[in-house]
């Protein structure tokens, strides 16, 4: 696990469709990506297989419906490890005109990193999506 620095702000913006058109050097050195890796790329090039595919579902009717969503989200870095999130993300209106989303993410409590990642378990059987496989090594 990479630990989001407490004063550390994750910044993005994506076009319309998901595409990432800006990330800040936060989000390169957390996610193991370049800035340049990371611009151009599908904003789900960080989605955790953890997560739940209905908590995107959400996001995006939010999106739609609300302008915008917040929630925790479990990202995967380029190395195959992951980090935890407080994501906000609202649309960006130009001269009346949706023109992209921006999506700000701060760090969560180790608390809530072990209460969501149950819930989200527990989501992922519900809609019979492959879940975990933990492995214990007793010494």
């Amino acid at each position: 696990e990479t630990i989001v620095p407490k004063e550390e702000l994750i910044v993005s913006r994506t076009d319309l469709k998901g595409i990432i058109t800006y990330a800040n050097e936060t989000f390169a050195l957390i996610s193991g990506y370049s800035v340049n890796e990371l611009i151009g790329k599908p904003h789900n090039i960080v989605r955790h297989p953890d997560m739940p595919k209905s908590i995107f579902k959400e996001l995006w009717k939010s999106l739609e419906t609300k302008g915008s969503w917040s929630g925790i989200i479990k990202n995967l870095r380029k190395d195959e490890g992951f980090y935890w999130v407080y994501a906000e993300i609202s649309e960006v209106i130009k001269d009346g005109n949706l023109v992209e989303y921006k999506s700000i993410r701060t760090p969560i409590s180790f608390e809530d990193k072990i209460k969501y990642q149950l819930l989200y378990d527990e989501i992922k059987k519900m809609n019979n999506e492959t879940t975990r496989k933990v492995i214990y090594n007793h010494i």
